[in-house]
Protein backbone atom coordinates (compact mmCIF):
# COMPACT_ATOMS: atom_id res chain seq x y z
CA UNK A 1 0.00 0.00 0.00
CA UNK A 2 1.31 3.46 -0.93
CA UNK A 3 2.25 5.53 2.08
CA UNK A 4 0.71 8.98 2.24
CA UNK A 5 1.83 11.90 4.34
CA UNK A 6 0.12 15.16 5.18
CA UNK A 7 3.43 16.94 4.78
CA UNK A 8 3.48 18.79 1.49
CA UNK A 9 -0.15 18.12 0.55
CA UNK A 10 -1.61 21.14 -1.24
CA UNK A 11 -5.22 20.96 -2.33
CA UNK A 12 -7.69 23.44 -3.79
CA UNK A 13 -11.02 21.85 -2.80
CA UNK A 14 -10.04 21.48 0.86
CA UNK A 15 -7.77 23.31 3.31
CA UNK A 16 -5.64 21.40 5.81
CA UNK A 17 -4.19 22.64 9.09
CA UNK A 18 -2.23 20.62 11.64
CA UNK A 19 -1.95 22.15 15.10
CA UNK A 20 -1.66 20.67 18.59
CA UNK A 21 -2.16 17.09 17.35
CA UNK A 22 -5.37 18.05 15.52
CA UNK A 23 -6.00 17.87 11.78
CA UNK A 24 -8.54 20.50 10.74
CA UNK A 25 -10.10 19.86 7.34
CA UNK A 26 -12.09 22.69 5.77
CA UNK A 27 -14.16 21.96 2.67
CA UNK A 28 -13.21 24.83 0.40
CA UNK A 29 -15.68 25.36 -2.44
CA UNK A 30 -17.69 28.18 -0.82
CA UNK A 31 -18.99 29.47 -4.16
CA UNK A 32 -20.82 26.12 -4.52
CA UNK A 33 -21.63 25.65 -0.81
CA UNK A 34 -18.76 23.14 -0.63
CA UNK A 35 -20.65 20.64 -2.76
CA UNK A 36 -18.89 17.44 -3.78
CA UNK A 37 -16.97 16.99 -7.02
CA UNK A 38 -14.65 14.16 -7.98
CA UNK A 39 -11.71 16.38 -7.01
CA UNK A 40 -13.09 17.11 -3.55
CA UNK A 41 -13.69 13.40 -2.96
CA UNK A 42 -10.14 12.48 -3.94
CA UNK A 43 -8.58 15.24 -1.84
CA UNK A 44 -10.69 14.50 1.24
CA UNK A 45 -10.03 10.76 1.11
CA UNK A 46 -6.32 11.31 0.50
CA UNK A 47 -6.03 13.54 3.56
CA UNK A 48 -7.97 11.08 5.74
CA UNK A 49 -6.03 8.03 4.57
CA UNK A 50 -2.77 9.79 5.28
CA UNK A 51 -3.69 9.74 8.97
CA UNK A 52 -2.57 6.10 9.05
CA UNK A 53 0.99 7.39 8.71
CA UNK A 54 0.55 10.35 11.09
CA UNK A 55 0.73 8.94 14.60
CA UNK A 56 1.06 12.42 16.11
CA UNK A 57 -2.46 13.41 14.97
CA UNK A 58 -4.99 12.34 17.57
CA UNK A 59 -8.25 14.02 16.46
CA UNK A 60 -9.89 15.49 13.36
CA UNK A 61 -12.08 18.58 13.01
CA UNK A 62 -14.18 18.84 9.84
CA UNK A 63 -15.95 22.03 8.77
CA UNK A 64 -16.79 24.13 5.71
CA UNK A 65 -15.66 27.47 4.30
CA UNK A 66 -18.10 30.31 3.76
CA UNK A 67 -21.77 30.35 4.63
CA UNK A 68 -22.44 26.61 4.38
CA UNK A 69 -21.03 23.28 5.47
CA UNK A 70 -21.77 21.08 2.44
CA UNK A 71 -24.60 21.03 -0.08
CA UNK A 72 -24.01 17.40 -1.05
CA UNK A 73 -23.25 16.41 -4.63
CA UNK A 74 -22.61 19.22 -7.11
CA UNK A 75 -25.56 18.58 -9.43
CA UNK A 76 -24.03 20.66 -12.20
CA UNK A 77 -21.74 17.65 -12.67
CA UNK A 78 -24.67 15.21 -12.69
CA UNK A 79 -27.21 16.79 -15.07
CA UNK A 80 -28.64 13.95 -17.23
CA UNK A 81 -29.70 16.41 -19.95
CA UNK A 82 -26.08 17.37 -20.58
CA UNK A 83 -24.71 13.82 -20.56
CA UNK A 84 -24.51 11.26 -23.36
CA UNK A 85 -25.42 8.47 -20.93
CA UNK A 86 -27.43 8.71 -17.75
CA UNK A 87 -25.20 8.98 -14.67
CA UNK A 88 -24.57 5.80 -12.70
CA UNK A 89 -25.27 7.07 -9.20
CA UNK A 90 -24.61 3.66 -7.67
CA UNK A 91 -21.06 3.82 -9.02
CA UNK A 92 -20.55 7.24 -7.40
CA UNK A 93 -21.77 5.89 -4.07
CA UNK A 94 -19.74 2.69 -4.13
CA UNK A 95 -16.52 4.37 -5.29
CA UNK A 96 -16.71 7.69 -3.46
CA UNK A 97 -19.34 8.43 -0.82
CA UNK A 98 -19.58 4.99 0.80
CA UNK A 99 -15.82 4.55 1.30
CA UNK A 100 -15.63 8.09 2.68
CA UNK A 101 -18.31 7.82 5.37
CA UNK A 102 -17.19 4.27 6.23
CA UNK A 103 -13.61 5.45 6.73
CA UNK A 104 -14.74 8.25 9.04
CA UNK A 105 -16.78 5.82 11.14
CA UNK A 106 -13.97 3.26 11.32
CA UNK A 107 -10.98 5.55 11.85
CA UNK A 108 -9.65 5.06 15.37
CA UNK A 109 -9.30 8.71 16.39
CA UNK A 110 -12.26 11.00 17.20
CA UNK A 111 -13.78 13.05 14.37
CA UNK A 112 -15.67 16.24 15.27
CA UNK A 113 -17.85 18.01 12.71
CA UNK A 114 -18.66 21.73 12.95
CA UNK A 115 -21.67 22.45 10.72
CA UNK A 116 -21.29 26.16 10.04
CA UNK A 117 -24.38 26.69 7.88
CA UNK A 118 -26.47 24.71 5.44
CA UNK A 119 -25.93 20.95 5.24
CA UNK A 120 -27.95 19.34 2.48
CA UNK A 121 -28.21 15.93 0.87
CA UNK A 122 -25.01 13.94 1.26
CA UNK A 123 -23.63 16.88 3.24
CA UNK A 124 -25.94 15.80 6.06
CA UNK A 125 -24.79 12.20 5.69
CA UNK A 126 -21.15 13.33 5.86
CA UNK A 127 -21.78 15.27 9.06
CA UNK A 128 -23.70 12.43 10.71
CA UNK A 129 -20.89 9.97 9.94
CA UNK A 130 -18.67 11.92 12.35
CA UNK A 131 -18.43 11.06 16.04
CA UNK A 132 -19.63 14.36 17.48
CA UNK A 133 -21.59 16.96 15.50
CA UNK A 134 -21.78 20.60 16.54
CA UNK A 135 -23.71 23.25 14.62
CA UNK A 136 -24.15 27.00 14.49
CA UNK A 137 -27.51 28.39 15.53
CA UNK A 138 -28.23 29.39 11.93
CA UNK A 139 -27.43 25.96 10.49
CA UNK A 140 -30.04 23.87 8.69
CA UNK A 141 -30.12 20.20 7.78
CA UNK A 142 -31.99 19.41 4.57
CA UNK A 143 -32.80 15.99 3.12
CA UNK A 144 -32.95 17.41 -0.38
CA UNK A 145 -32.89 14.04 -2.14
CA UNK A 146 -36.68 13.79 -2.48
CA UNK A 147 -36.74 17.09 -4.37
CA UNK A 148 -34.87 15.46 -7.26
CA UNK A 149 -36.39 11.99 -7.04
CA UNK A 150 -33.65 10.30 -5.01
CA UNK A 151 -33.32 8.65 -1.61
CA UNK A 152 -31.00 9.70 1.24
CA UNK A 153 -27.68 8.00 0.61
CA UNK A 154 -24.10 7.79 1.95
CA UNK A 155 -25.62 6.18 5.04
CA UNK A 156 -28.38 8.76 5.35
CA UNK A 157 -31.27 6.31 5.79
CA UNK A 158 -29.26 4.41 8.43
CA UNK A 159 -28.14 7.48 10.38
CA UNK A 160 -31.49 9.24 10.36
CA UNK A 161 -33.56 6.25 11.49
CA UNK A 162 -30.99 5.37 14.16
CA UNK A 163 -30.65 8.89 15.57
CA UNK A 164 -34.20 10.29 15.42
CA UNK A 165 -36.47 7.29 14.84
CA UNK A 166 -38.38 6.05 11.83
CA UNK A 167 -41.29 8.50 11.98
CA UNK A 168 -39.12 11.61 12.02
CA UNK A 169 -36.68 10.12 9.51
CA UNK A 170 -39.51 9.47 7.04
CA UNK A 171 -40.95 12.93 7.59
CA UNK A 172 -37.65 14.65 6.79
CA UNK A 173 -36.77 12.32 3.90
CA UNK A 174 -40.16 12.45 2.17
CA UNK A 175 -40.85 16.17 2.54
CA UNK A 176 -37.35 17.55 2.16
CA UNK A 177 -38.27 20.13 4.79
CA UNK A 178 -35.28 21.78 6.49
CA UNK A 179 -34.70 21.19 10.18
CA UNK A 180 -32.99 23.93 12.13
CA UNK A 181 -29.99 23.21 14.34
CA UNK A 182 -31.88 23.75 17.60
CA UNK A 183 -34.51 21.18 16.60
CA UNK A 184 -31.81 18.77 15.40
CA UNK A 185 -30.20 19.01 18.85
CA UNK A 186 -33.57 18.55 20.56
CA UNK A 187 -34.26 15.42 18.49
CA UNK A 188 -30.83 13.93 19.19
CA UNK A 189 -29.51 14.24 15.64
CA UNK A 190 -26.53 16.33 16.76
CA UNK A 191 -24.65 17.03 19.99
CA UNK A 192 -24.75 20.80 20.62
CA UNK A 193 -25.62 24.15 19.04
CA UNK A 194 -23.60 27.35 19.47
CA UNK A 195 -23.97 30.92 18.20
CA UNK A 196 -22.31 31.27 14.81
CA UNK A 197 -19.57 33.50 16.21
CA UNK A 198 -18.68 30.92 18.86
CA UNK A 199 -18.97 27.69 16.87
CA UNK A 200 -15.39 27.26 15.70
CA UNK A 201 -13.89 28.24 19.03
CA UNK A 202 -16.08 25.71 20.83
CA UNK A 203 -15.36 23.06 18.19
CA UNK A 204 -11.62 23.60 18.56
CA UNK A 205 -11.84 23.37 22.36
CA UNK A 206 -13.77 20.11 22.17
CA UNK A 207 -11.42 18.62 19.58
CA UNK A 208 -8.40 19.63 21.68
CA UNK A 209 -9.94 17.94 24.73
CA UNK A 210 -10.38 14.74 22.75
CA UNK A 211 -6.89 14.93 21.22
CA UNK A 212 -5.41 15.24 24.71
CA UNK A 213 -7.45 12.33 26.04
CA UNK A 214 -6.98 8.54 26.12
CA UNK A 215 -7.49 8.01 22.40
CA UNK A 216 -6.81 4.27 22.61
CA UNK A 217 -9.88 3.96 24.80
CA UNK A 218 -11.80 6.32 22.53
CA UNK A 219 -11.16 3.97 19.60
CA UNK A 220 -12.70 1.11 21.55
CA UNK A 221 -15.71 3.25 22.48
CA UNK A 222 -16.27 4.02 18.79
CA UNK A 223 -16.01 0.36 17.82
CA UNK A 224 -18.35 -0.79 20.57
CA UNK A 225 -21.05 1.79 19.86
CA UNK A 226 -20.87 1.18 16.11
CA UNK A 227 -22.06 -2.41 16.58
CA UNK A 228 -24.23 -2.01 19.68
CA UNK A 229 -27.57 -1.96 17.86
CA UNK A 230 -26.87 -5.04 15.78
CA UNK A 231 -25.33 -7.11 18.58
CA UNK A 232 -27.41 -9.07 21.05
CA UNK A 233 -27.08 -8.08 24.70
CA UNK A 234 -24.89 -11.13 25.33
CA UNK A 235 -22.69 -10.33 22.33
CA UNK A 236 -22.25 -6.76 23.52
CA UNK A 237 -21.33 -7.92 27.03
CA UNK A 238 -18.63 -10.14 25.56
CA UNK A 239 -17.36 -7.34 23.34
CA UNK A 240 -17.21 -4.95 26.29
CA UNK A 241 -15.21 -7.50 28.26
CA UNK A 242 -12.79 -7.97 25.35
CA UNK A 243 -12.27 -4.25 24.83
CA UNK A 244 -12.01 -3.57 28.55
CA UNK A 245 -9.23 -6.16 28.76
CA UNK A 246 -7.37 -4.37 25.96
CA UNK A 247 -7.91 -0.98 27.60
CA UNK A 248 -6.76 -2.35 30.95
CA UNK A 249 -3.45 -3.37 29.40
CA UNK A 250 -2.92 0.07 27.84
CA UNK A 251 -0.47 2.72 28.98
CA UNK A 252 -3.32 5.23 29.00
CA UNK A 253 -5.19 3.29 31.67
CA UNK A 254 -2.10 3.09 33.87
CA UNK A 255 -1.50 6.81 33.41
CA UNK A 256 -5.14 7.67 34.06
CA UNK A 257 -5.25 5.76 37.35
CA UNK A 258 -1.91 7.19 38.48
CA UNK A 259 -3.03 10.73 37.69
CA UNK A 260 -6.31 10.20 39.54
CA UNK A 261 -4.58 8.86 42.66
CA UNK A 262 -1.91 11.55 42.55
CA UNK A 263 -4.50 14.30 41.91
CA UNK A 264 -2.74 15.62 38.79
CA UNK A 265 -3.52 16.12 35.12
CA UNK A 266 -3.10 12.92 33.12
CA UNK A 267 -0.64 12.87 30.22
CA UNK A 268 -2.18 10.39 27.81
CA UNK A 269 -0.24 9.06 24.81
CA UNK A 270 -3.00 7.23 22.95
CA UNK A 271 -1.56 3.76 23.49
Amino acid sequence: MEKLSLEGLNFEAIDLEIKKKILTITLNRPERLNSFTDELHVQLMTSLKSLREEANIRAVLLTGAGRGFCAGQDLSKRDPSSMVEKPNLSKTLKEQFNPLVSFIKEIEIPVVCAVNGVAAGAGVSLALSCDIVLASDDAKFIQSFANVGLIPDAGGTWSLSKLIGNARAKGLALTGDPIRAEKAEEWGMIWKVYPQAELMNEAKKLTQKLASGPTFGFSKIKQALNVAETNSFAEQLNLEAKFQEECGFSDDYAEGVSAFLEKRQANFKGK
